[in-house]
C-alpha cells in the first residue's frame, strides 16, 4: 500500500501532477478570455460616457433644439 492509500488511482503520481498543470493552465487562459471580452471595445461602449458631441447629436435628432442652436453649440464644444 503506498503513502496515503492511493494504490495507483487518483492523484497519486506524475500523472496527478500533470493534471493538476493542465487544469491552472486552462483556469487562466479561461479568465484572460472573459477579462478580454468584458473589456473589449463594444463591450466597453456601454460602460464610457457619451460625449457632448454624441449627445448634441442626439437631441437634434429628436428635435429638441434647432439647426441654428445644433450649429452654435456644436462651433462652442470644439
Amino acid at each position: 500500500m503506498h503513502m496515503f492509500g492511493f494504490d495507483g488511482y487518483g492523484m497519486g503520481g506524475g500523472g496527478g501532477m500533470l493534471m493538476m498543470i493542465l487544469f491552472w493552465i486552462v483556469i487562466i487562459i479561461a479568465v484572460y478570455y472573459i477579462f478580454k471580452i468584458l473589456t473589449e471595445k463594444n463591450g466597453a461602449k456601454s460602460f464610457s460616457p457619451e460625449s457632448a458631441e454624441e449627445i448634441l447629436k442626439k437631441r437634434y435628432a429628436r428635435g429638441e433644439i434647432s439647426l441654428e442652436e445644433f450649429e452654435k453649440i456644436k462651433k462652442d464644444i470644439k
